[in-house]
């Protein structure tokens, strides 16, 4: 079992910057990739980034690419989410996911879950 609990959400204006956390527990953190998600109100959950277990190698959704920076610490069992330039429609529920692949962009490829953290971009 992995425990994942994320950090960072919160309120920011139009062209601001958060940095999502994601502390893991649990089972060798560095033995899992790792993603982030969204889900806006009304919408399905989307994938955003992905980061290998040895942080080697990323994944972005086409729409964040050069605004979204997705890293790890695993002497730290974090992972981590700069969102810069942020836009109003960036307002989701974020969560963190753990795959026991190597490499994971499909929602049904990741294992264990965070709970999310909300992230509002006002305009």
């Amino acid at each position: 079992q992995v425990q994942l609990v994320e950090s960072g959400g919160g309120l920011v204006q139009a062209g601001g910057s958060l940095r999502l956390s994601c502390a893991a527990s649990g089972r060798t953190f560095s033995g899992y990739a790792m993603g982030w998600f969204r889900q806006a109100p009304g919408k399905e959950r989307e994938f955003l980034a992905a980061v290998t277990w040895s942080g080697g190698s990323v994944s972005y959704l086409d729409s964040v690419k050069g605004r979204f920076t997705i890293s790890r610490d695993n002497a730290k069992n974090t992972v981590y989410l700069q969102m810069n330039n942020l836009k109003p429609e960036d307002t989701a529920v974020y969560y963190c996911a753990a795959s026991r692949l190597r490499v994971a962009v499909r929602e049904y490829e990741y294992d264990y879950w965070g709970q999310g953290t909300q992230v509002t971009v006002s305009s």
